[in-house]
């Protein structure tokens, strides 16, 4: 849906709701996030830390993702997770040189990266691609 003048805008609302529907199982939620970010945005904008057991890695298996940390412009979005237990961070960082960092819970960091996705969609193809991947 275009006006002629390019894409329409997305609304970070709409992308927050659609971010939430599958957060009840933090474990897969960070899972399917991750994957389908690092699929879909530049490469390096996506870092994802597996924890891995012995058993796991002589087996060649990754283990279950507990960390995610999605770079868009200037702001690091960073989400752990410890024995259940989720925590939400938002960085302002430049050139590698964090600025401020402040710790969210998931609905807000969810808020966060809903509103940095739909930023960037607005000048990015790749990343129109993600927003696009959550709304269907």
């Amino acid at each position: 849906m275009t006006d002629g003048q390019g894409p329409a805008p997305v609304d970070a609302a709409l992308l927050a709701a659609a971010l939430r529907r599958d957060s009840a199982d933090l474990e897969l939620y960070a899972g399917v996030l991750s994957a389908t970010l690092a699929d879909s945005l530049p490469p390096g904008a996506v870092r994802v830390s597996r924890r891995r057991s012995v058993a796991r890695r002589l087996a060649g298996r990754e283990g279950p993702v507990d960390g995610l940390d999605v770079v868009l412009g200037e702001q690091r979005l960073s989400l752990r997770t410890d024995r259940g237990r989720t925590t939400g961070e938002i960085c302002h960082e430049v050139r590698g040189i964090v600025l401020s960092r402040r710790q969210v819970g998931l609905d807000e960091w969810i808020g966060a990266l809903a509103g940095s996705l739909a930023d960037a969609a607005a000048s990015s193809a790749r990343a129109r691609e993600a927003v696009e991947r959550f709304l269907s």
